[in-house]
């Protein structure tokens, strides 16, 4: 039977990268020195944002207020990674978003687990792991899984579950995320249907911006039963129109985990 699917998704989805972190200066510094490990002590899950990484949070809850983005999120999901909820609640105390509004945290947002390479920079991987640099360029980062760590694979997996949760409980409604690189990639693979070289493709032309936008509508039209169309990908202008910075370095592989 051909039905709508408007009960099961939300109206709008934005999905939304952190802005830059303490860790991607960090990365940044290790790789044009040829370091071999990047100079961040502590957790992933700890590091910060940077002064300019607030900055472009605070210009995209600007964009928002202006009602450039045709709506305000009622619900926002983010990482429980600090740069994520501290992109957030930048986002928040700028007017993106009413200011009681809750930031719920999910652990399926998470950035990829990286395992045994955490903290290395891709020198340091290749001299101290060299067999791991070696699987990875057989099997290609979609499926390659560091011990300890995770595929892309393992990532779009808890992501599926996580798209059911908001399919359940956000039909209908405006729903921001706030996450990772990786993150916003593997939505992409679920929502659009993807298949590993068109996401890799997209991936290999160029990084997602730290407060980079990427916007779903639902489109009765989009499909047999209608759904989640694309809109915007990566888009950095409200990063621009706030007179901040535009940034996208990759993720770092920044810290040890616990």
């Amino acid at each position: 039977m051909n039905r709508p699917d408007a009960g099961r998704w939300p109206a709008t989805l934005w999905i939304v990268r952190h802005g830059q972190s303490a860790g991607n200066v960090a990365r940044d510094a290790a790789d044009a020195a040829g370091d071999l490990r990047i100079a961040i002590e502590g957790r992933d899950v700890d590091v910060p944002l940077s002064a300019l990484g607030r900055e472009q949070a605070e210009a995209l809850g600007r964009w928002f207020a202006r009602g450039d983005a045709h709506g305000l999120p009622e619900v926002m999901l983010s990482s429980p990674y600090l740069r994520a909820i501290e992109t957030a609640q930048a986002f928040r105390a700028a007017g993106g978003c009413d200011a009681d509004e809750a930031i719920c945290l999910d652990e399926r947002l998470r950035e990829k687990e990286f395992g045994i390479l955490d903290g290395l920079t891709h020198a340091g991987i290749a001299a101290q792991f060299p067999d791991q640099s070696h699987f990875r360029s057989v099997l290609g980062k979609f499926y390659h899984r560091p011990p300890g760590g995770e595929s892309w694979a393992d990532v779009i997996l808890r992501l599926r579950s996580l798209m059911d949760t908001v399919s359940l409980h956000y039909a209908g409604m405006r729903v921001m995320i706030v996450a990772h690189q990786v993150v916003v990639l593997c939505l992409r693979y679920i929502i659009e249907t993807l298949d590993e070289a068109r996401i890799l493709e997209i991936d290999r032309a160029g990084d997602v911006a730290n407060c980079g936008v990427t916007e779903y509508r639902f489109d009765l039209a989009h499909g047999r039963h209608g759904g989640l169309a694309l809109v915007r990908y990566n888009e950095t202008a409200p990063v621009e129109q706030g007179a901040a910075p535009v940034t996208s370095a990759p993720d770092p592989i920044v810290a040890a985990r616990g």
